[in-house]
């Protein structure tokens, strides 16, 4: 098991970075203060006016009605265009922003984070509100 797992990072180096870098929501949130990340919350309208998003995040709803292709273009315009700018992308629970992650890297974005627990919390930890990280 172990020898095919190296084999495949051998093979396929990218396989590695498949989900991209998991970051707990106080780590993310100290990132986005320094200015070294972008938080992306990609829950939907409701959800965001439920709990309020994380404080100096950009919003690019992950559920599109034009799909995956309509939240590509979303996150391209909240980076300029910018596939390696760093970002971190947050949901409910790490559902969605694991997929969406794992989407991202597949167009060509190089440094795309997930913030795993989420604003709920979830199996990964308590989540942002939790935490009592700061709001908008």
């Amino acid at each position: 098991m172990i020898r095919a797992l190296v084999l495949l990072l051998i093979l396929f180096p990218s396989f590695a970075l498949a989900t991209g870098e998991l970051l707990s929501p106080p780590d993310a949130w100290k990132r986005a203060e320094a200015g070294e990340l972008t938080i992306i919350d990609i829950r939907t309208p409701p959800e965001w006016a439920w709990t309020g998003v994380p404080k100096t995040s950009k919003r690019a709803t992950w559920w599109k009605l034009s799909g995956e292709e309509g939240f590509l273009d979303d996150v391209l315009a909240l980076t300029g265009g910018d596939r390696d700018m760093p970002i971190a992308l947050i949901c409910a629970a790490g559902v969605r922003s694991s997929d969406a992650a794992r989407f991202l890297i597949s167009r060509g974005f190089s440094n795309v984070s997930d913030i795993g627990e989420g604003m709920m919390g979830g199996r990964a930890g308590p989540g942002w509100l939790e935490r009592k990280l700061p709001l908008e």
